[in-house]
């Protein structure tokens, strides 16, 4: 671990944070054990993000060879949303990412980057690209709710207008992610630095609070993230990603291009992920959920969950769309109750 990363860890540590061991994640402040779902406006230091750069003139035509989504095209005023697929086309990450002077950004946990860039690594071949390990070269904070615009004006005067907009100057790049329960919500990448010494005045207008609240804005936005329990489960569109900007189906081929095309253009698609509360607070992604009417085989899994309190959790949850139409429990069919809610966006069908 580097100096940067661990002068991060060590300011939050004096601020009251306190760390989940394995995953370096922020799991409250102090004695203040403020329910996530109860802050109208908060930040969160999201402190189990990894990054990777690409450097290099062949950057974004690798990139682009390898996501899902258009790099060529992505320009500094906007971030995306990207996938790196098996051949199988079954998602291995997903990423948020951008680019700026020095290089194309990829975000993504932690726990997946070194193999992710390993991975990535061993398809540059002759291309004058570069990858770079950098987690610890920057700081990353999770920004939510109304009290953002006055929290971050002394920095950034002017917001982005819509999700995905970006703005970069001598503070750091401020992304803006998609709105949660009409809440805006967004994050300032930066050096430590610079975090550090805007703490003080953050506080003045926001809560700070467990990473965990931040993923739980994730979740209520619709916006599921690849994690090491579901890797290669998934065909882009299972998890919605295709309906929230991470694919694009006009650019060129990508490992698994074509049965992600295949998944999109022949007919009505059979499962979805949708948005529950499940009667459990334990509930971990990778978990099958079995339908009532079936229970001898899962009817689909868990993508993401977080604990909402003592006894529920928030979860997108990808499943056979057939089957929510009937009773859907967790573990097996008599296992914790699912209860559905309505997306922030329409579960189109493919045109």
């Amino acid at each position: 671990m580097t100096s940067s990363h661990s002068g991060w860890r060590d300011f939050l540590a004096q601020q009251g944070a306190q760390f989940d061991a394995e995953s370096a994640d922020v799991t409250g402040f102090g004695a203040t054990a403020l329910a996530p779902q109860s802050l109208e406006s908060f930040m969160s230091p999201l402190t189990s993000l990894g990054l990777i750069t690409a450097t290099g003139e062949d950057a974004a035509s690798f990139l682009h060879g390898q996501l899902t989504n258009d790099v060529q095209q992505l320009d500094g005023s906007a971030a995306r949303l990207a996938g790196y697929c098996s051949p199988k086309g079954r998602l291995l990450a997903t990423f948020l990412m951008w680019r700026d002077e020095q290089a194309i950004w990829l975000q993504l946990p932690r726990s997946l980057q070194p193999a992710i860039q390993k991975r990535l690594q061993m398809f540059v071949m002759r291309a004058k690209a570069k990858l770079a390990d950098a987690s610890d070269e920057r700081a990353i904070l999770g920004l939510v709710g109304p009290a953002t615009t006055n929290a971050l004006a002394e920095w950034f005067p002017v917001l982005p207008a819509a999700p995905y907009g970006k703005i970069d100057n001598s503070h750091g790049t401020l992304i803006r992610l998609a709105d949660a329960a009409g809440s805006a919500r967004y994050q300032w990448i930066a050096a430590v630095d610079t975090l550090t010494a805007a703490w003080p005045k953050l506080t003045q207008h926001l809560t700070p609070t467990a990473s965990l609240a931040w993923r739980l804005s994730e979740i209520r936005a619709g916006v599921p993230g690849i994690v090491q329990a579901t890797q290669e489960q998934f065909v882009p569109q299972m998890i919605n990603f295709e309906l929230i900007g991470g694919v694009n189906f006009k650019k060129g081929c990508y490992p698994g291009q074509e049965i992600v095309a295949r998944s999109q253009y022949l007919g009505k698609l059979k499962r979805r992920t949708m948005l529950a509360t499940i009667a459990s607070a334990g509930v971990r992604a990778g978990q099958e959920v079995f339908a009532a009417a079936d229970p001898g085989q899962p009817c689909g899994m868990v993508v993401n969950a977080e604990a909402l309190d003592a006894d529920h959790a928030l979860a997108l949850v990808e499943m056979k769309l057939a089957a929510a139409e009937d009773a859907v429990h967790l573990g097996a069919a008599d296992g914790p109750a699912l209860h559905f809610h309505t997306l922030p966006y329409e579960l189109a069908d493919p045109q």
